[in-house]
């Protein structure tokens, strides 16, 4: 049955808000309670103030937080909650996690495909089985992370709601364009830093980033590394990116040199950008391929630390 994100977020709130309620008047009462059993009723605080409430309290906007709420970690907005159903749905396309199932599915070193449908034999959505999501700023490949979040969406809540559950979490989101762009822009921009937020900067989906210019971008699931996923990587998504770089160049050098006035110089600016991102993307394809030559081995007790810094070269950097 088709169901609305904005739905499931109110019924959300209002349990986490009714919690947060409960828990205040709980503390308020055990201080009443004790105030009078230690015959100081009048002489210690009764009320507990927001701030120090250790539960989530939900505001659709942080404008709307009040004041008194100011220093409590646990306040939380709506664009928060909708952060956090991406993350969650980033690990249902690794297979982390399960619509099907809850708990962790694929949380060993070195889990497959496999792996998962022996748990969810029958998934409502099957995850990527090639455990590379690429993250563009252009629709270059079908199984993008765009495209995997969209398809998502789909199964977890029905295809006829599809576009309006979109433009919901795009308008959480914020941002200018198409909700299916403000969602992109999103994966390019942020969704890294908030991910090595959430995990004390040791993120557990792992970003390969050409540089500053964007030129490749694509998220692995640490659990599901192999020791080829490098080559992998290079050879069905580097070159292939690299590839409609080029087809894209040639067009906008034909458009180029056809146009005149502002068709001209959109061109013209989007030609320096490419060719820039083609560049990067050559340097990036280098490094991969030593690296990828080396068929490196991780070990997950080594901890994130440990074996990000074997393909820091190659890897974006962790803030």
């Amino acid at each position: 049955m088709a169901t609305l994100i904005a739905d499931k977020y109110e019924a959300w709130k209002a349990e986490a808000n009714a919690r947060f309620d409960q828990l205040k008047a709980n503390e308020e009462e055990l201080n009443r309670i004790f105030a009078e059993i230690y015959g100081m009723v009048g002489e210690v605080p009764i009320e507990v103030e927001d701030k120090y409430v250790s539960v989530a309290r939900i505001f659709d906007t942080a404008e709307e937080i009040p004041e008194s709420f100011k220093g409590n970690k646990y306040v939380r907005t709506r664009r928060d909650e909708i952060v956090s159903l991406i993350s969650y749905a980033v690990g249902c396309m690794f297979g982390r996690y399960s619509l099907d199932k809850d708990g962790l599915i694929l949380a060993n070193q070195g889990d497959t495909l496999e792996d998962y449908l022996a748990q969810v034999p029958l998934p409502v959505f099957v995850p990527d089985a090639s455990n590379v999501l690429p993250i563009t700023d252009a629709e270059y490949f079908e199984d993008d992370i765009v495209g995997g979040f969209v398809n998502w969406v789909r199964a977890a809540y029905g295809a006829e709601t599809l576009e309006e559950n979109l433009r919901y979490v795009a308008d959480a989101l914020g941002g200018k364009g198409s909700p299916r762009q403000v969602i992109r822009a999103y994966f390019v921009k942020e969704f890294f830093a908030d991910h090595c937020k959430t995990y004390k900067k040791r993120p557990i989906y792992w970003l390969f980033e050409s540089g500053k210019k964007g030129g490749f971008r694509a998220l692995v699931y640490l659990h599901r590394y192999q020791p080829d996923l490098l080559a992998r990587l290079r050879t069905d998504y580097v070159h292939e990116q690299q590839e409609r770089y080029r087809t894209r160049i040639a067009h906008l050098e034909e458009t180029e040199a056809s146009a005149s006035g502002p068709d001209r110089a959109r061109a013209a600016k989007e030609l320096k950008l490419l060719r820039e991102q083609l560049a990067e993307t050559a340097a990036f394809e280098e490094k991969v391929h030593h690296l990828a030559d080396q068929m490196i081995e991780i070990d997950l007790d080594d901890g994130v630390k440990v074996n990000y810094a074997k393909f820091q070269d190659v890897l974006a950097k962790i803030k």
